[in-house]
């Protein structure tokens, strides 16, 4: 998962970042173009390390990139090539007072950035239709479905509707290599006041967007505590839980993601995939040999597991269960995959 940060001058993209990804950045490193990997704390797989005991545990991890501002006249930074490949979008909106910047406002904020988008994408649109006209006239054949999508997205964006609007248009698989900017789910970072953890009364947005409240500048100073400095920390200011944990647990959701596990001796190993995922293509997720060659999966949940506390034990309880290529893979499974190549 690659989650890409935006927002307007002084939203406190920056902190954010540092936030998120536990890392301490100064004003020096704006200019350039950012890229942290965290892990995904997940507790089962803690536990199953617990229960096996292997040499290696490996879990999900998320990618966040965020931007540099350039001096060069470049392009806006929210606008950068790189946001094209990330699975969704992080956008800060200022919800806090800052020097030199009027009353924050955000609902203005959102819409100001979000019709930068709009506008990228029809720039987009516009030229790859204006390509296949000219393609057309030379005698080219062209593809009717990738006409009529573009005309589609094109009839959108200059209403200025944002393409994540119309949820079939944005997965169209024929469009997916134009990676549009305002097709990309996002989440709302409501950066506020460090006494403030409640979410703008803005009308509409809320309902209509994913929304988080995050107090940045509180979070960056948590994200460089040890353990039992940071929970107490949390208490101190009645944080649920640390805003790299939300961010990520919200992300999931976003992304309509589950996680399913693979155990052997040497390693226990998250894997993240798109929930209704078939075993026959969650094997995939793992090794392309394991999809061609795909018998059987072997699976049991893992409360399951835990209860029996080993996987031989859970085989004699009849808790392990043999599953085919179809079978749609649940939160919390635990699969090995028979294959033969």
């Amino acid at each position: 998962m690659k989650l890409g940060i935006i927002g307007l001058p002084r939203a406190g993209k920056s902190t954010v970042f540092d936030a998120l990804t536990q890392n301490s950045t100064g004003p020096e490193h704006k200019q350039r173009d950012r890229i942290a990997t965290v892990r995904v704390p997940d507790n089962r797989v803690d536990a199953l390390s617990r229960v096996v005991n292997p040499k290696k545990t490996i879990y999900t991890q998320v990618e966040y990139f965020l931007a540099g501002h350039k001096k060069d006249g470049a392009a806006a930074p929210w606008l950068s090539a790189a946001l094209r490949d990330c699975d969704a979008l992080l956008h800060v909106i200022r919800n806090h007072v800052a020097y030199g910047f009027d009353t924050p406002s955000p609902a203005r904020d959102f819409n100001r950035l979000d019709q930068e988008l709009v506008l990228a994408d029809l720039e987009v649109a516009e030229k790859r239709l204006q390509r296949i006209a000219l393609d057309h006239k030379r005698g080219k054949k062209m593809d009717p479905e990738e006409y009529d999508l573009l005309t589609a997205c094109r009839d959108c964006l200059e209403n200025e509707i944002a393409l994540r609007s119309k949820p079939d248009l944005a997965a169209a698989h024929c469009l997916r290599g134009f990676a549009f900017l305002s097709a990309k789910p996002v989440l709302i970072l409501f950066n506020n006041e460090d006494d403030d953890d409640r979410l703008p009364d803005i009308e509409g947005l809320a309902a209509a967007q994913e929304c988080l409240v995050i107090r940045a500048k509180l979070e960056q100073e948590l994200a460089q505590m040890v353990p039992d400095e940071a929970a107490e920390f949390l208490a101190e200011f009645d944080i649920p839980a640390s805003a790299m944990d939300r961010v990520i647990r919200q992300s999931y959701a976003l992304l309509d993601l589950i996680s399913f596990f693979t155990i052997i001796s040497s390693e226990v190993r998250a894997w993240a995939i798109k929930k209704g995922t078939r075993a026959l293509e969650a094997a995939g997720h793992i090794h392309s040999d394991m999809q061609k060659g795909f018998i059987r999966a072997e699976v049991i949940s893992f409360q399951n597991l835990i209860t029996a506390g080993s996987y031989s034990e859970a085989k004699k309880q009849g808790t392990v269960r043999l599953e085919g290529k179809a079978y749609e893979v649940q939160d919390g499974d635990i699969i090995q995959f028979r294959f033969n190549i």
